[in-house]
């Protein structure tokens, strides 16, 4: 048995899929589990609004078919960002909070990956921000009840694109069940637009990161990138995060609507399982 777990961030397969479809695809190009994304599309939000019956199905199927989803990547609230200035979209975005903590603990969802947004499709200021962190303080506490634990993604916006940016919520909130979920393509980005140390960075974070997002980028560019193309610092990051004891990572890449769905993820399976092997066998 590996040391670590790779998982399968949702969208790099096709859509429309079903779940069994998905999971059976996620186990055959080679990764552990199934990452679920609640983006913020009308269709994915909607998962939150399951019965019981439905979960219970759901999480029936992941254990028969031995791939199971222990993260969720909640996106949803870029749409209803915890800091709004609307009130009616605060009020949604901590509803879709608690239906993902409640979907979360009944499917057995480990760790909820929260957006690093105060708002994204407004401007933020002195008002977005203490709404956020008002609002943050509910949804830990609330995770917590459930004991489901809440981690920031650093994002591609200045309000949360570095571990250090993270920390200074997670220190705030001071909780067990509120940490950083990062994305090091994204950090390395954040490294060259600040010129920052990237593994200082991460350092900060050093007791409070329960998993990393593995994501190809360059300067600029955050998205839909082939794995090694790009400068992702995956050695130098992942050794880093091996010796902090991370041993959750999800590969992030997205489906592109044109080439073997099996063929590319086989590939990234294969690349970041030797990016994650090389840079342990670093540490040990």
């Amino acid at each position: 048995m590996k040391a670590y777990s790779l998982g399968l961030y949702e969208k790099a397969m096709p859509p429309g899929m079903e779940f069994d479809e998905m999971l059976l695809m996620t186990s055959r190009c080679g990764f552990d589990r199934m990452e679920i994304s609640i983006d913020e599309s009308d269709a994915r939000l909607e998962r939150l609004n399951w019965s019981r019956e439905k979960i219970n199905t759901l999480g029936q199927l992941t254990y028969d078919l031995g791939v199971p989803i222990k993260t969720m990547c909640l996106s949803g609230h870029r749409r209803f960002p915890f800091g709004s200035h609307d009130a009616k979209i605060r009020e949604n975005s901590i509803e879709i909070m608690k239906k993902a903590v409640d979907f979360s603990a009944r499917l057995g969802i480990a760790i909820i990956q929260l957006a690093g947004y105060d708002v994204y499709y407004e401007e933020s200021d002195d008002s977005t921000l203490s709404y956020f962190e008002e609002n943050l303080f509910f949804a830990t506490e609330y995770a917590s009840k459930h004991g489901v634990i809440l981690a920031f993604e650093t994002m591609e916006t200045p309000f949360m694109d570095t571990v250090g940016k993270a920390m200074h919520y997670v220190k705030l909130v001071s909780s067990p069940y509120l940490g950083i979920y990062p994305d090091i393509g994204n950090l390395q980005n954040a490294a060259v637009l600040y010129q920052n140390d990237l593994l200082a960075d991460i350092n900060l974070g050093s007791g409070h990161i329960f998993a990393a997002h593995l994501k190809e980028t360059q300067p600029g560019i955050y998205r839909d990138m082939g794995f090694g193309t790009g400068h992702t610092e995956y050695n130098k990051s992942i050794k880093l995060l091996w010796s902090m004891g991370v041993r959750m990572f999800t590969g992030e890449f997205w489906y592109d609507g044109k080439s073997d769905a099996e063929i590319t993820i086989s590939e990234a399976s294969a690349f970041l399982r030797k990016k994650i092997e090389t840079a342990a066998n670093a540490t040990i």
